[in-house]
């Protein structure tokens, strides 16, 4: 069988078509995914080896990337008793649906507690720090907690008139403290595994944030005790190890870099997540909480 020619049937069918085709395509709408594809490499960065914690157990590799610019006496506490040893063979102690997994020393506070080494016993709070003096990325969010939300070097950050402060998204690690507001060091932490608990902003000392491996704590077993404590040795979850990436030999480093959030790029991804432009999404919210919009990471090429 021969095929068959289709021809309009009217002048006006085939003028239409003409037209149509010296007609520019409509542009496609912004997709967070086509963001990053049409990134360039000066929209990312690479995070200083000497600021990412590898915490490893057996059943993988949780990478964190901390913020001295929020929690200098912290991170240097926390590098301090990395280079102790402190973390390694301790094990995390809590996991408690939809909040938080935690990790320290289970005798704490007893005869038998490891020691610190050089790290100091306890800090000072640093649960906020003067908005002056860093270049924050703000966004366009009707936030409950703070009258301004936004971003600094990938990091969510909270602010009012004068103070601001990271803020507890999915992610964050914190420096775990008793009541006394400076009885924290940084020998016990926590990582946000569930819904953004974000009235704990300005109450504990956040530190940094995961940037690779969080599925290795969020799909902990929950703890069966008070507030998701592990009841038993048996429960709880041993570190293999806790290093900095600049104690690691090259070949096990990560090659990871973070989109950085000072730029077009990021304030298109912004928009992108904010505005839907999905046949999926029946209402566009046209409306984003600092928590969900999530910072891309991607392995360096």
């Amino acid at each position: 069988m021969k095929p068959r020619l289709l021809f309009p049937a009217t002048l006006a069918a085939t003028l239409a078509l003409t037209a149509a085709a010296d007609t520019p395509p409509a542009e496609q709408p912004l997709t967070p995914s086509g963001v990053v594809e049409s990134s360039s490499p000066d929209d990312w960065r690479t995070p200083d080896q000497d600021l990412l914690l590898h915490l490893r157990t057996a059943d993988g590799e949780v990478i964190f990337e901390l913020n001295p610019a929020f929690a200098p006496a912290h991170v240097k506490n926390v590098q301090a008793l990395v280079a102790e040893r402190y973390f390694d063979g301790l094990s995390i102690v809590r996991s408690q649906d939809n909040y938080v997994a935690q990790w320290g020393d289970p005798n704490a506070g007893s005869e038998d507690a490891r020691p610190k080494g050089k790290a100091r016993e306890s800090l000072d709070g640093e649960y906020f720090r003067k908005r002056e003096g860093l270049d924050y990325t703000w966004i366009d969010s009707r936030d409950p907690y703070a009258a301004d939300v936004g971003f600094y070097r990938g990091f969510t950050v909270g602010a009012d008139n004068a103070r601001a402060w990271l803020t507890h998204c999915y992610g964050a690690l914190g420096a775990g403290r008793g009541m006394e507001p400076d009885s924290g060091s940084g020998a016990e932490l926590y990582v946000v595994t569930g819904h953004a608990p974000r009235h704990l902003d300005r109450n504990v000392t956040l530190l940094g944030r995961a940037i690779a491996g969080m599925e290795h704590l969020s799909s902990l077993p929950r703890g069966t005790g008070p507030l998701g404590f592990y009841e038993t040795p048996e429960e709880m979850v041993q570190i293999t190890s806790i290093r900095l990436g600049s104690e690691l030999p090259p070949e096990e480093r990560s090659n990871l870099e973070i989109m950085r959030t000072d730029t077009d790029t990021f304030r298109n991804y912004v928009r992108s997540r904010t505005y839907r432009k999905n046949p999926w999404f029946l209402d566009e919210t046209g409306s984003i909480g600092v928590c969900n919009v999530g910072v891309p990471v991607r392995a360096a090429e």
